[in-house]
């Protein structure tokens, strides 16, 4: 009766993603409506595609239980972080004006953003390379989160998990592109919501209420993973490491800013409106599910005596599970399908961006240019796009049944090379004239160079701290390159950024009136 229970929350859930991939196949017949959904997703669906995207079973799985054991409590912040800085900050920041460059430029991809902004199809290819090798890691940790899941909840190869999962993600992004992976993330966001709620009150409730909870977590004694010695540190404000916890806000925060399938949503949005509304959202989306899962993460000390060890440290891909695995089978039914909407919605995101960036960025630019007209050409991309998402899920799945270090390590090394690459260059082109095509060279080459080099040499222990390193110096690297640098011309600069001089039409209740000062008519 309770495998019944767990197959049942499972066979409807695929039904309805399936299902919505057909209804929306008519919206992905040209490649803006395949890459884009023809720019015209609502603030509903634009903040949960962007919520779901930025978290995976790699942070309820990978990082609410690495994070809640090393810092206890304090992890919270993580999940504060992620609302304020990678939710709220960067709508505000980044959402309306990418939304009003990239329609300007007529600017599919962040890859094509750099190309045109910065008047160099070299930079494209090269961008279009980058994502292309460091989509893949973070896309093989979405699958690596489900095995101790799965294998608690049916006791079967987590192998068929992962292949099943990856089938039918493939054929809802194949049947509608954007909008199916957007309609879905609605879908999948909801559950979300009422999914880590749930889980979290009954956690709390398993060990009696909060402030028990609190109290036996007080008590936990710090062991080898904690650099601090000091007695109470896990239910404490900042936690036992407060300079490395630092670290792993700036990378799961800030980081998005610089990952194209999340900047990739503001490509997308419908209007004004649509910004505002997302803004809060989003925000408020984030609150809840980053905040809770690495909420729920906090308590991990109080089931050690029951989490895997491994040459003396714990299996911090088995905390989450270990801990949900008392949960009444309706709840824990949720779970995975909560588990499995974080990284299917995630998934879909990673191949869609990938496909889409390979073939517009790197193959079309490349390719030997044929006198053909727009529609031939146009369908010869939807289905090199089509295709790419197949192999690009096919990649992941087979790096994925044998994964070479925890989910963690993984994102970090994935989100150090794409967000230390890209974040600077693509902030400063939104807001600054000046900025220079070498600064950008000189970016690309150091966020990549940095993270490779740290795979290797372990200058830094920490990937997530190298990551956060690499995005930080980007943001100064940019700006000073570009002050010593020769500029763009002055004319195509101009050209580029009079978007933002464009005067619209909004109504009064979007935007307060200018009055006359007293006395003037």
């Amino acid at each position: 009766m309770d495998l019944a229970i767990k197959i049942i929350f499972l066979v409807v859930f695929f039904a309805v993603m399936i299902a919505i991939g057909i209804m929306t196949r008519k919206k992905a017949n040209s490649v803006e409506g395949f890459v884009l959904g023809g720019r015209n997703a609502g603030p509903w669906l634009t903040a949960f595609g962007y919520g779901t995207s930025y978290f995976s079973a790699v942070v309820f799985i990978g990082y609410a239980g690495q994070f809640g054991w090393k810092y206890g409590i304090a992890s919270t912040w993580i999940g504060i972080g992620n609302a304020v800085i990678g939710s709220l900050l960067a709508w505000i920041i980044l959402g309306r004006r990418t939304r009003v460059m990239t329609k300007h430029l007529n600017s599919k991809t962040m890859p094509d953003f750099f190309g045109k902004r910065y008047d160099s199809k070299a930079l494209r290819i090269t961008a279009a390379l980058i994502s292309f090798i460091f989509l893949i890691p973070y896309t093989s940790s979405v699958y690596n989160g489900l095995s101790r899941l799965f294998n608690m909840a049916f006791n079967i190869d987590y192998k068929i998990c992962i292949i099943v999962m990856a089938a039918l993600t493939c054929i809802y992004v194949i049947l509608g592109g954007y909008m199916a992976t957007v309609v879905n993330d609605l879908v999948q966001g909801i559950i979300m919501l009422f999914g880590i709620t749930a889980v979290i009150a009954t956690v709390i409730n398993n060990n009696g209420g909060f402030i028990d909870a609190l109290s036996k977590l007080s008590q936990a004694q710090p062991d080898a993973t904690v650099p601090s010695g000091m007695q109470g540190a896990f239910a404490s404000f900042f936690g036992p490491d407060p300079l490395n916890l630092l670290g792993v806000i700036v990378l799961t925060s800030l980081g998005t800013w610089g990952l194209p399938q999340m900047v990739g949503k503001f490509y997308a949005i419908k209007d004004e409106k649509s910004v505002k509304a997302g803004t809060v959202i989003s925000t408020l989306f984030a609150f809840v599910v980053a905040g809770g899962c690495y909420f729920l993460g906090g308590f991990a000390r109080l089931y050690e005596g029951s989490i895997s060890y491994a040459d003396g440290k714990p299996m911090y891909d088995s905390i989450i599970p270990t801990m949900l695995n008392n949960l009444p089978s309706i709840l824990i039914g949720v779970v995975i399908v909560l588990v499995l909407s974080a990284s299917m919605s995630t998934l879909s995101s990673l191949v869609l961006t990938s496909s889409s960036t390979v073939t517009l960025d790197l193959i079309e630019q490349i390719k030997p240019k044929k006198n053909e007209d727009n529609k031939k050409r146009e369908r010869t991309q939807l289905i090199t796009m089509r295709l790419l998402l197949v192999f690009f899920i096919v990649v992941s799945v087979l790096l994925s049944l044998n994964p070479p270090t925890f989910i963690a390590q993984l994102m970090g090394y994935s989100w150090g090379a794409l967000a230390g690459a890209f974040l600077a260059p693509f902030l400063w082109g939104l807001y600054w004239k000046k900025t220079t095509k070498l600064s950008v060279w000189v970016c690309f080459i150091f966020g990549v160079g940095f993270t490779v080099a740290n795979m290797f040499l372990k200058f830094i222990a920490s990937p997530i701290n190298a990551g956060a390193v690499t995005m930080l110096a980007g943001l100064v690297i940019v700006p000073v390159v570009s002050l010593i640098t020769p500029k763009l011309s002055k004319s195509k600069v101009d050209d580029i950024f009079k978007c933002y001089d464009e005067k619209v039409t909004i109504e009064k209740k979007y935007s307060l009136p200018e009055e006359a000062p007293a006395g003037e008519e």
